[in-house]
């Protein structure tokens, strides 16, 4: 386990738009050979969330990832149009930045819908980097299966900005363990973490704001969902089953409209699998890469 100091340290930044980013980087940047891997987090945390599966996979791959704006050690203006438009459009910057031409994608939560709209633009030939394969933990893939918990709900309303000022730590802490799995719940000085996380930059005062993906999912559900359906390339989903935002009900979704739909199910887990499940999660996707490996030499 990377402690959040020690994450934060080996990070760097760069500007987009005016604002600070927080990204890091490990692996084989050395080696021509390695294959790029970009993560990327869900809400309302950051980059962190893969901590405890980072170092395998910089064994196998250089791999990226940032904190999204409006989140984590990245900027949170206050009167920034959040969208997943936007955050695309950033690790769009983000390769061209790093002269990166191509990468798989892990995704969560907030994260996959980002992912199917840079999904949606390599179908579209319009992204600036080529998509490998991506691979999806829990998130609103589908909307109509996206069981937001009520906490969200109110964030959405018109009572948003006042749900906001109210947000605590002792709200965030118990909103935040409902939606682990009963025997994986964070321990103290995670939630300490993925606290002071939220807290960065006065965070937890533009969750209003940040949950507008709600709504964008529903608004772009055909261009979304039609990424899914119409992939060129190898996706895999790796779902804890006993998350009750985007558990085993997206997955049974997931199988009626993907077709030759790849899915992993993992029992006892909740929302985040890669920190609640990290050896199962890593265990899935190599060996989903392992698959493309070897039919690429096939």
């Amino acid at each position: 386990m990377t402690d959040l100091n020690t994450w934060k340290a080996a990070g760097d930044t760069f500007r987009y738009r005016g604002h600070e980013i927080f990204w890091r980087r490990g692996g084989a940047a050395s080696s021509a050979g390695a294959p790029v891997l970009t993560l990327i987090h869900g809400f309302p945390t950051a980059s962190w969330d893969f901590h405890r599966i980072w170092d395998v996979l910089c064994e196998r791959f250089q791999v990226y990832t940032l904190d999204m704006i409006g989140f984590g050690f990245s900027a949170k203006p206050r009167d920034h149009a959040y969208s997943i438009l936007d955050q695309a459009d950033l690790f769009e910057h983000f390769w061209t930045h790093q002269n990166i031409q191509a990468t798989h994608l892990l995704c969560h939560d907030y994260g996959d819908t980002v992912g199917q709209e840079l999904l949606a633009r390599h179908l579209e030939g319009g992204s600036s980097c080529q998509l490998q394969s991506v691979c999806w933990l829990n998130g609103g893939l589908f909307p109509e299966t996206h069981r937001a918990r009520h906490v969200q709900k109110l964030l959405h309303s018109p009572l948003g900005p006042f749900i906001s000022r109210l947000m605590g730590e002792a709200q965030f802490r118990r909103s935040f363990c409902a939606v682990f799995g009963a025997q994986t719940r964070p321990s103290q000085a995670e939630l300490d973490s993925f606290w002071a996380l939220v807290r960065h930059n006065q965070g937890n005062l533009i969750f209003h704001k940040l949950i507008r993906y709600m709504a964008e999912r529903r608004q772009h559900r055909e261009r979304w969902v039609g990424a899914l359906q119409n992939s060129p390339i190898p996706m895999r989903v790796i779902d804890g089953l006993d998350d009750p935002v985007s558990g085993a009900h997206m997955l049974q979704r997931y199988r009626q409209l993907i077709e030759s739909a790849d899915v992993i199910g993992l029992e006892g887990i909740g929302h985040y699998p890669q920190t609640e499940a990290p050896d199962d999660v890593l265990r899935h996707f190599l060996a989903f890469i392992d698959q493309q490996n070897a039919a690429d030499i096939g």
